[in-house]
């Protein structure tokens, strides 16, 4: 999404589809002060690396707790760029999920509670590796109060996040040419061709979404050539901690209504077995 692919039609054509996926019950001048900051793009999310072969080679790193002792650090990092979301632990958990970030993925809620609720398992900032890309997911007004702050580097004027200094949320690594935000065009293709739940039949409709994480999966099938998704919930996820960074503790998964675990989970594991991409998936004999 940029200044140059939204007007008053495009505005018109998303004000009746409800949050991300458009702009219901948003107001239009809330929204134009800034997509209107948002320059075009100059180049391609991600480029072929020099010398190499063409093939941009892509991880996906998740936060689930299969990857707790899985040693995939090394394999993830070995990856032309690796994706992140969410409270991506890095420090303590290097041999397990690897310390590099290509492309961090984010809302304003994620990037900003991330760091109370998991404060506790070592969490301190967002990832900002030098030259890191950014990728905010626009799921309301606040996310364009947000944004609007970021670009200008001001402190957020109004909303939930009134008075916070957005950018001191990027470490210093926020750079325009580098600052991405998702289209609802793009999100609602996903929901309706892939994660059309079943929950958008009941009356809570109107907050049911794909996870962060499948947006990012989602994102990265489409910028790159081949795709491995870490950290993905499995079918043995019980068997897990519902976090990797939980070393003493082992909480299982909490299935929030707004998203489906169950549905996403089952179209992992259809894409890698179609070839569309790889799983991580534990063995028997990794304990």
């Amino acid at each position: 999404m940029h200044k140059d692919n939204f007007n008053i039609k495009d505005w018109n054509r998303l004000s009746h589809f409800n949050n991300p996926f458009g702009f219901m019950d948003m107001k239009y001048d809330d929204v134009l002060d800034a997509v209107k900051l948002i320059p075009k793009p100059t180049e391609p999310l991600l480029l072929p690396k020099p010398g190499g072969d063409g093939c941009v080679r892509c991880a996906v790193v998740g936060t689930g707790g299969i990857l707790n002792g899985s040693k995939m650090g090394a394999e993830i990092d070995a990856h032309d760029y690796v994706f992140r979301m969410n409270a991506a632990v890095i420090k303590g958990f290097e041999e397990d999920v690897g310390n590099r970030t290509s492309v961090y993925v984010h809302t304003a809620h994620s990037i900003t509670a991330s760091l109370a609720f998991y404060q506790k398992y070592g969490y301190r900032e967002a990832p900002h590796d030098e030259g890191i890309k950014y990728v905010l997911i626009p799921e309301g007004t606040r996310d364009f109060e947000w944004l609007q702050a970021v670009i200008k580097g001001e402190r957020v004027a109004k909303g939930e996040y009134k008075n916070r200094n957005a950018r001191t949320y990027y470490s210093g690594q926020y750079n325009e040419t580098r600052f991405y935000v998702l289209h609802q065009d793009f999100m609602r293709y996903v929901r309706n061709r892939y994660l059309r739940s079943n929950s958008l039949n009941q009356k809570y409709w109107a907050i049911v979404r794909p996870t962060n994480g499948a947006f990012a999966l989602f994102l990265a099938l489409h910028a790159c050539d081949t795709v491995k998704a870490y950290g993905f919930m499995t079918e043995d996820h019980s068997k897990y901690s519902n976090y990797y960074f939980q070393k003493f503790e082992k909480t299982h998964v909490i299935f929030f209504a707004n998203h489906d675990y169950i549905m996403e989970k089952n179209l992992w594991k259809s894409f890698h077995d179609r070839k569309i991409l790889k799983l991580y998936q534990r063995t028997e004999t990794e304990g």
